[in-house]
């Protein structure tokens, strides 16, 4: 039993290296400010992973017979019609969703393009209920669509563990659930946080929900790439979900859709937000009668066919690997992350960074102390081929909050007016947030660009200007992207070859 054991863990590692090895992009280089060519180090998945090399190969295999699908006149239809609902059933394995109480159906606009349609959806399902509880945590996508379809939306506040913030404090969400009762639709929560990579306790959320009588509305944009999800199938039912959000440009599946899993009974009943062609059984000149069959009814017009088939190509290969196992990987290069950047003095990393009270993947966020974020992530690019993210991330009252509550560490050591100079600075974080193609060499790699930087700051501060947009610009070198690649360029190559 051991030898079997340890031979399906080196399978799984060997497997991983494949996908890892096999993505595109993973070499590209670029010319820097310093005159030498560096490999880019990407550090910015959490906005949009690069493709893994089987979705190139598998669609440039699949593209010869592309059709439309809900037809089986021609061949081609058959073809693409079978890996289509394929692909539907591919979404509800992953998430390990039971067929029979859930369906899978795929939107534009990725998660975002999904949670505006669960709010209208459920606003017009349950009208009587016009309170929403979501965190402090979310991503403007699991936010404004609330605000935009309900009377009141509360945030809850997050867990403060040694003066950093952690996961989404429970007892304050019980606290709302209790005051707001029966006018509560649903809790809408993150899975994992596209700022700090702090993971939630998204299954006790559920259960609390339930035992108020009320939903569950998980965004899993950032979870589904790292970590395992299970809708349905606990031993207490208490602890499943009732409807997960995700997008396959967060997993490794550029210009793929987005997709709702929910439990059918949730959609049923009501007319589906968008009609059009494919949803509706019959048509008259006064009259429409929308289909009860999902996810058709759900899917008007139509759909990305290729993006959701090659959506499903990645979860099936991060399955045959298991999530279980690359939850495993990433948990260990986010820890080795956060211990080389907390031996730097001069970088302050936010939230929790105790593993022993609180989960992370995937991302983390940072500032070099009395150093504007911006460029900060300009040195990284320009002189390191590190490419990373700054700013807010589509999350301002969180990256507020932190600022804020680092800010109470200086309180009695600054004045008002240094206050307010250092609050200005960190108005924004750096983040830097991996992949499953992201190793420790890509940790060390940022870990010495900003011993670098934290040692050199006067040169590079006088490299740089700001502009009235806020971001920083190097003074002399300029990044050209024509040469490289140009839409237009290559047209004309194509069509003189």
């Amino acid at each position: 039993m051991a030898n079997t054991t340890c031979n399906e863990a080196v399978d799984k590692s060997a497997l991983l290296r494949k996908l890892r090895e096999s993505t595109t992009g993973l070499n590209v280089e670029y010319t820097l400010a310093s005159g030498e060519t560096k490999r880019r180090v990407y550090l910015d998945s959490t906005a949009s992973t690069l493709q893994l090399g089987i979705v190139r190969d598998v669609m440039k295999k699949y593209m010869p017979y592309y059709s439309n699908t809900h037809t089986n006149v021609h061949f081609g239809a058959k073809l693409s019609t079978r890996e289509f609902e394929w692909a539907h059933n591919m979404v509800l394995s992953f998430v390990q969703a039971d067929p029979e109480d859930y369906t899978a159906f795929y939107v534009g606009s990725g998660t975002t393009g999904g949670i505006n349609r669960i709010a209208r959806t459920l606003r017009e399902k349950r009208p009587e209920r016009q309170v929403v509880i979501t965190s402090i945590m979310e991503h403007h996508s699991n936010d404004l669509p609330h605000r935009r379809n309900f009377k009141q939306v509360i945030h809850i506040p997050t867990v403060v563990n040694a003066d950093q913030l952690g996961c989404i404090d429970l007892n304050r969400i019980e606290k709302a659930l209790q005051e707001h009762g029966d006018n509560v639709n649903y809790v809408a929560v993150t899975g994992v946080s596209n700022v700090t990579g702090i993971v939630n306790p998204i299954y006790d959320i559920a259960e609390l929900a339930h035992r108020y009588g009320t939903l569950v509305v998980v965004d899993a944009a950032q979870m589904a790439a790292h970590v395992p999800i299970k809708m349905s199938g606990h031993g207490n039912p208490q602890r499943d979900l009732d409807i997960v959000a995700l997008s396959g440009h967060k997993i490794y599946t550029p210009a793929s859709p987005g997709v709702v899993i929910t439990r059918k009974e949730l959609f049923e009943g009501i007319e589906p937000v968008e009609v059009g062609g494919g949803m509706v059984d019959d048509v008259h000149t006064n009259r429409y009668l929308p289909t009860q069959n999902f996810p058709d009814r759900e899917e008007a017009g139509t759909p990305n066919i290729a993006g959701a088939i090659a959506l499903a190509t990645v979860l099936y290969a991060l399955q045959k690997i298991s999530m279980e196992y690359i939850d495993n990987e990433e948990e260990k290069l986010i820890r080795y992350a956060i211990e080389q950047l907390e031996k730097i003095d001069d970088v302050l990393i936010y939230g929790d960074t105790n593993p022993k009270k609180v989960r992370r993947t995937g991302a983390l966020s940072f500032n070099i102390k009395e150093f504007d974020h911006s460029l900060t992530a300009a040195i990284l690019n320009d002189y390191f081929n590190i490419a990373v993210r700054n700013a807010c991330f589509c999350a301002h009252p969180y990256v507020r909050e932190m600022v804020t509550d680092e800010l109470s560490e200086y309180a009695e050591e600054l004045s008002n007016e240094e206050l307010e100079a250092l609050a200005e600075l960190h108005r924004g974080m750096v983040r830097a947030s991996f992949g499953l193609y992201n190793v420790r060499s890509d940790v060390d790699a940022l870990a010495e660009a900003l011993r670098d930087i934290c040692a050199n700051q006067d040169f590079y501060l006088q490299n740089y200007h700001r502009e009235p947009c806020g971001n920083f610009y190097h003074n002399t070198f300029k990044f050209d992207s024509t040469p490289i690649f140009s839409v237009q360029n290559e047209v004309n190559r194509w069509f003189a070859s």
